[in-house]
């Protein structure tokens, strides 16, 4: 379950590697502009997660037109995340939570991720999308806790919609 619509979203700082190398987006210096969509995904060079990577890409002209920002965060270094854009041309900024602080903030950490493939990782996100308003409270929250679960872009693109 991830936290409900309607509260403060979890404030966070994560790194990102930025043309000059290493920088820090802190949630809170994004805020008031307009709207954020933070999404989850479980690990860098997977299919699914590239595959929702590169199709958000193909989009985001269009979340600009919906005045979004769209971030992606998965528990991947930076550096594995940077590799893996260069590879598949996302062009999203992908943020690392590395300790999984964010994940468990937003309280979408599995607690053994994928432990029938031997995997037993604590911590990894599931799959989520959260739409955060310009005031910091979470408008729209969806988790899946099957990784190969797709969020719902048409709900998410018609909330942003709303927002304006």
């Amino acid at each position: 379950m991830a936290i409900p619509i309607g509260t403060q979203a979890p404030d966070f700082e994560l790194t990102t590697l930025g043309a000059d190398g290493p920088e820090v987006v802190k949630l809170a210096d994004q805020l008031g502009e307009g709207n954020i969509l933070l999404l989850f995904v479980p690990m860098a060079f997977t299919g699914v997660c590239t595959t929702e990577f590169c199709s958000v890409t193909s989009e985001l002209s269009e979340y600009a037109d919906l005045n979004a920002k769209v971030y992606g965060i998965s528990g991947d270094n930076p550096f594995a995340q940077q590799n893996w854009k260069e590879k598949e041309g996302i062009e999203l900024t992908l943020l690392s939570d590395y300790e999984h602080e964010v994940a468990v903030a937003y309280d979408v950490a599995y607690k053994s991720f994928l432990p029938a493939k031997n995997l037993n990782m604590g911590g990894v996100p599931k799959r989520s999308a959260f739409i955060i308003d310009k005031d910091g409270v979470v408008q729209y929250a969806e988790s899946s806790d099957s990784p190969g679960d797709l969020p719902d872009f048409d709900a998410i693109k018609a909330k942003l919609k709303e927002l304006g």
